[in-house]
């Protein structure tokens, strides 16, 4: 269970509220402490912000949005091409915040920071991605243009595992293309967020564009709910995001809300040995299993099912320590609430009959003895009804099935309820070809673990890994925060007649 807000003891660094383009200390008496999961020391306390300043954040963006909408397409990707000037200029220190409040290695932390500042350098290119179209002469003198027009006030609610990737999938993409945004970025380790904040209010973000709010589930249920916010961007549980896409939905909003996943690798025996044991090993183990797109799942088929020793060996030879460590492989869970919950599936996966290779449970960190750490953990002989199997773990465990053919493979993949990410490791072409084609999964690899497409595509997904038909960044984002205008216009000069009255429909 997570932990519950209380009252706000006066030693403890504070995390502020950005409304109308300041810091500012809440007035709440609810705070959550923001831990560092490799040490369990209080880093700072995050306000539950109260309702009168969640509706000063959203009217200070509907304020805002009634002139920056007129902002001219060069000044908004100006401010888009410095902020990603102060990214790669503060780079390390937002790292570091990000490892210690999160718990990811150092060089994991930049690597997420990277991913999100890929998405803000395309959202420079917002002069080419929000052109309409344009025909001439569709009648006699008639010619029809579209045009792309920010919506309004756009909010979003990102998750714990990214926190300076996914806030940089939403505020920039809405900005850039005119709209105003309130963020709530998880209670659980909000301070690397505000540290980009920051850096848009130094970028020239005027104020009330971009607004910050902290908060749990009332503060969700406001952003979906509140009549001046006209879309809603979600990553996260899959929980969670049925409530958010529901409930906007329910109040007349765009919605796309990115959830839950089991991610499938499936090996054929032609594959590269070496190169994709490494890949499922990197992909199912880095951020101890904490990404949506984690490799969960390793189907084995023919031959490859005699593989098990040396996956096993690889995820052995990673090192499980504090983030800060050198030579970090993997650290901690984010809280004591997520490593029982890991440690809990193991043991479930135990009960229910799975054989376990490798058991990361209890292991002993030297020099961090309260840490939220469980090693690379190993099952095989995993089936479709068991526990590990059907629920997403969210920690370093891979469970290993076996399969005869690349059909059954498919097969075992497509019947899976959520459609992030897969990936297929082979030499052949032809495999290849009838994987991609056949899969019902959004985003897949071939040779590739975690498929997350650059931003000149859209991040995407299907089945139950996804609601709403539009991605959070590429050009359905564009589509998303934007709504398109149709012109149809003739011009007359003073001789003409126009062909006298029409009365009917048609333009002539």
């Amino acid at each position: 269970m997570a932990a519950q807000p209380q009252s706000l003891p006066a030693t403890i660094p504070t995390v502020k509220l950005l409304i109308d383009g300041a810091l500012v200390d809440s007035k709440t008496t609810e705070w959550r402490d923001i831990v560092n999961p490799a040490t369990q020391e209080v880093l700072a306390r995050v306000p539950f912000a109260t309702p009168e300043e969640l509706e000063a954040a959203i009217a200070s963006s509907k304020k805002a949005f009634a002139t920056w909408r007129h902002t001219s397409v060069g000044t908004r990707a100006r401010i888009m091409l410095k902020l990603q000037e102060l990214i790669r200029r503060d780079t390390k220190r937002i790292a570091a915040c990000l490892t210690a409040e999160q718990g990811k290695t150092l060089a994991d932390a930049e690597g997420d920071l990277f991913r999100g500042l890929e998405v803000v350098e395309h959202a420079c290119a917002v002069g080419t991605l929000e052109m309409g179209e344009h025909l001439e002469q569709v009648a006699n003198g008639v010619d029809v243009y579209a045009i792309r027009q920010p919506i309004g006030v756009c909010a979003g609610i990102s998750p714990f595992n990214f926190p300076a990737m996914i806030p940089l999938w939403m505020f920039p993409m809405a900005l850039v293309c005119g709209n105003t945004f309130v963020l709530k970025p998880s209670e659980q380790d909000p301070m690397t967020t505000m540290l980009l904040a920051e850096l848009a209010l130094e970028a020239g973000v005027p104020p009330g564009v971009l607004n910050v709010v902290h908060g749990g589930k009332g503060a969700v249920d406001t952003l979906c709910s509140h009549p001046d916010i006209v879309a809603v961007s979600f990553v996260g549980s899959t929980m969670v995001g049925t409530h958010v896409y529901r409930l906007a939905s329910q109040n007349g909003k765009r919605a796309q809300c990115m959830m839950g996943a089991k991610n499938h690798a499936v090996v054929l025996p032609d594959a590269a040995k070496d190169a994709s044991l490494n890949a499922l090993a990197g992909a199912a183990f880095g951020a101890a299993g904490q990404r949506c797109m984690a490799i969960s799942v390793g189907v084995l088929v023919g031959a490859a099912r005699q593989w098990v020793p040396e996956i096993v060996e690889k995820a052995r030879s990673l090192k499980t320590t504090a983030g800060t460590e050198p030579g970090a492989d993997l650290g901690p869970l984010i809280s004591t609430a997520a490593l029982a919950r890991v440690t809990a599936l193991v043991e479930a996966g135990v009960k229910e009959g799975a054989k376990l290779e490798l058991d990361g449970r209890g292991i002993a960190v030297p020099g961090y003895p309260k840490g939220n750490f469980i090693g690379p953990t190993i099952f095989s002989g995993v089936t479709p009804s068991m526990t590990i199997y059907r629920e997403e773990i969210f920690g370093p465990v891979l469970c290993l099935m076996g399969a005869e053919t690349l059909d059954e493979a498919i097969a075992i993949v497509n019947a899976n309820p959520f459609g992030n990410g897969t990936g297929l490791f082979t030499r052949s072409g032809a495999a290849a070809r009838k994987f991609q084609h056949e899969i019902d999964v959004g985003q897949v690899g071939i040779n590739v673990p975690i498929p997350v497409p650059v931003p000149h595509f859209s991040f995407t997904g299907s089945r139950g890994s996804k609601l709403g038909d539009l991605g959070p960044y590429g050009k359905q984002a564009v589509h998303f925060y934007t709504q398109v205008k149709t012109v149809t216009a003739r011009w007359f000069d003073e001789a003409s007649t126009a062909g006298g009255v029409n009365t009917t429909i048609a333009l002539k």
